[in-house]
Parts: C-alpha cells; sequence; structure tokens
C-alpha cells in the first residue's frame, strides 16, 4: 500500500516538473512580435479591467439600438468563419479517406479549437451581463427553440468535440500511451459528432439575421444566409490554413515532419480547388437572390458600390485566382487569392452585422479604439497559445516513436 502510494506521488512530482519545465519560454524572447503583441495585450487587460469595472458602456460604444459591437461582430461573428477549415479538412481526411491532407489536420485542428475558444471568450465581453451567458445553456428567458439557444449549444460540442479530436496530441506529449488509446478509438464518431456540430453553427449564425428583415440592408439580407454563411466558412476557413500553413513553414522549419513539408504543395493546389468550387456556388446563389429580389437599383448607390467591392474585389477576383493558380501550379497567386478571401469574409460578416445593419439610422455607430485593442489583443492571443503547443506537441512534427504508423493522427 506505501509502495503503490510513493510511486503515485513520484509520478504526480515528475508530471508536474514536466508541466513546469514546459512552461518554460522557448527561443528568443525580445523580438519584434513578442514585444509589439505583449504591449497590445497588456493593453487589452487593462481596458477590461475598466470594462468589468465601470461597465460595456465605458469602453465600447453599444447602445439598445446597437447592441452588438465589434467583439460580437469581428471576433465571434467573422472568427467563426476562420475556423471551418477543421471541420472541412476532417470530413475530408477521416470520411472521404484523402490521406494526402492528413499532414495538416493537427494542426487545422489546434486552430479551429482555439479559434473556438477565444472567440467564446470575446462573447463573453460584449455582454452587458455576462454572468447570464448561462441562460442561453438552458434556455432561460427564451424558448428553447430559438436559433441563440441552438447556436449556443452546437458552439459549446464542438469545443468540446474539438477537444477531444486533438487530444491524442496531448496524450502524446504527456507520454500517456493507454490514455491515447482511448482517445485515438474516439476519434471518427467525434469527427462526424464535430462535423454536423460545425455545419449547424456556421448556418445558425446566418439565421440569426434571418430575423432581422427589416434592419439589414436589401443587398444583404436573403433567406438563403445560412448556406451562404455555411458555403462561405468553407472557403474562408480553407483560406486561412493556407496562409497559417505558410507562415509554419517558415517559423517552424525544424518542427516539420517529411510528409508536411514534402506535400505541402499538393495540399494547398488541393485546397485553392476546393475554394475555387465553393467561391463559385457562392457566388452563383448571390447572383440568384440578387435577381430573384429584383433590386438593381440599387446597386447604383454609395452602399452599391461598396456591395460590388465585396462581392467583385473579394469573391470574384481571388475565385479567378484560385483557378488560375491551380491550373498554373502557382503558389504566390494562391497565397494572394487566400489573403483577399480573408479579407472578403471580415468585409462580408461586418457588412450584415454592422455597416448594412441599420446602415439608415442617422446615428452611426463606430467602434471605440479600445474595443479595437481588445479584438487584436484576442486574435494576437490565440497565436501566442498556438505557437507555444506548436513548439512542444507533435503537431507538425513526427509522433513519438511509440505510436504506431498507422495510428498516427
Amino acid at each position: 500500500m506505501n509502495n503503490n502510494v510513493n510511486i503515485s506521488d513520484r509520478g504526480s512530482k515528475s508530471l508536474i516538473r514536466f508541466v513546469i519545465s514546459e512552461l518554460k519560454p522557448r527561443g528568443k524572447i525580445f523580438t519584434p512580435f513578442n514585444i509589439i503583441s505583449g504591449l497590445i495585450i497588456l493593453l487589452s487587460l487593462v481596458i477590461l479591467v475598466i470594462r468589468f469595472a465601470k461597465g460595456l458602456g465605458s469602453v465600447a460604444d453599444a447602445s439598445q439600438l446597437h447592441p452588438w459591437g465589434l467583439w460580437i461582430s469581428f471576433n465571434v461573428i467573422t472568427g467563426v468563419a476562420f475556423a471551418g477549415g477543421a471541420y472541412v479538412l476532417t470530413f475530408m481526411v477521416y470520411i472521404l479517406n484523402m490521406k494526402k491532407y492528413h499532414s495538416i489536420v493537427r494542426m487545422t485542428v489546434l486552430w479551429g479549437f482555439l479559434a473556438y475558444s477565444f472567440y467564446a471568450g470575446a462573447l463573453i465581453l460584449d455582454l452587458g451581463r455576462p454572468w447570464n451567458i448561462i441562460n442561453p445553456i438552458i434556455g432561460n428567458s427564451f424558448g428553447l427553440s430559438s436559433v441563440l439557444f441552438l447556436v449556443a449549444w452546437h458552439f459549446i460540442l464542438y469545443i468540446i468535440a474539438q477537444f477531444i479530436e486533438f487530444s491524442p496530441a496531448i496524450a502524446e506529449w504527456l507520454e500517456a500511451k493507454r490514455l491515447r488509446k482511448i482517445l485515438v478509438s474516439l476519434t471518427i464518431g467525434t469527427v462526424i459528432f464535430g462535423i454536423t456540430l460545425s455545419v449547424l453553427h456556421q448556418s445558425g449564425l446566418g439565421a440569426l439575421f434571418m430575423m432581422a428583415k427589416a434592419k439589414i440592408h436589401p443587398l444583404w439580407y436573403s433567406e438563403f444566409l445560412p448556406i451562404l454563411f455555411l458555403i462561405s466558412s468553407i472557403f474562408a476557413g480553407l483560406s486561412i490554413i493556407i496562409v497559417v500553413g505558410s507562415i509554419c513553414q517558415k517559423v517552424f522549419k525544424n518542427q516539420l515532419k517529411s510528409d508536411y513539408g514534402d506535400s505541402y504543395k499538393n495540399i494547398v493546389f488541393g485546397f485553392a480547388k476546393i475554394c475555387a468550387v465553393a467561391m463559385f456556388v457562392y457566388l452563383f446563389l448571390r447572383l440568384l437572390v440578387l435577381i430573384h429580389s429584383q433590386q438593381w437599383a440599387l446597386i447604383n448607390t454609395h452602399i452599391g458600390y461598396w456591395f460590388l467591392l465585396e462581392i467583385l474585389g473579394f469573391v470574384l477576383v481571388p475565385f479567378i485566382f484560385f483557378i488560375y493558380g491551380f491550373k498554373h501550379r502557382s503558389m504566390l497567386l494562391i497565397h494572394i487569392a487566400s489573403i483577399m478571401t480573408i479579407i472578403g469574409i471580415i468585409l462580408n460578416r461586418l457588412n450584415v452585422s454592422m455597416i448594412a445593419y441599420l446602415w439608415n439610422d442617422p446615428l452611426a455607430h463606430y467602434p471605440t479604439w479600445m474595443e479595437i485593442v481588445v479584438s487584436v489583443s484576442v486574435i494576437l492571443a490565440q497565436i501566442w497559445i498556438f505557437r507555444w503547443i506548436i513548439y512542444r506537441m507533435p503537431i507538425l512534427r513526427k509522433s513519438p516513436d511509440w505510436v504506431p504508423e498507422d495510428e498516427e493522427k
């Protein structure tokens, strides 16, 4: 009995020492990125102290007419679209058995998990009474059939599903062989569950705005909003993974396993093809909606020109670049198309939730500088955690030798 206790104590102490050692920074500390991002995060912490001490109105331009600020419109509604790469890629690898994308699965799932986790935090920041965030979970103050109730549960369950999908990497990091075996056995079921939740969640965000027909400009409002949100999350998620993957190739050169480096270009070309197909469907639906609604006169207005900038400049042009880049094997064009697509998604989500929302209101709504600082710091904090995990866990590098090759994921 005493021997078992001593062994357990030694194991616990060694685990604690291991975790503490892993918390130590790796690489250079005082780099331009670390200094600038660190100062922004510190400033945002000061702003958040003021926000929770004096209320939301002390730092944000919020009102009863404009209750949703930048933290929801940008970090949550826009950011969730960029987490779409996780459900798309897991569907391709584990359901369609497209093994050539296998080497980038962990990085994509990690990015999606962190995105959802940090954007959930941003949601709490924008609630006037953050302690009431439990209401959507239990269906309080509105019926259980509410769209917000469904979105909240999709959000929570999908974060759990993504954590389980990613957890074998944590088990490998901790050398927990038995635990890893259990977690790997849950992969397929969790992936199917997670894909279902993500599809419902992405479309559910669009369904929220269907209740605001009188408030959203006709060029952006449509009964197809749930489908448009879902389809756009496909090329949004893959575009951000193209950019993040390219950065990882340069920043984490010593972490890359052989199949990641060798197959990266083919992965990017495959993503470009998928993005082009999804963007074609998206453009077709937007054109169909425009024709059906017969809102041609609205095009020749200031806000109509803004609409054309979004559709032509940041959907049609990158769509053409993706096709040309895939056909002629041009990584440069695909990277440009990915960046333009990211900008286009930001424009679209901000248009629907802020710019084209109550567009005819004489009292224009502008986010404060403090909202912008906090929004940027949420992304920077996500990057810091992402980098910390990449350096320590087998995300881009090969799994430990004790992991069977056919079980690597």
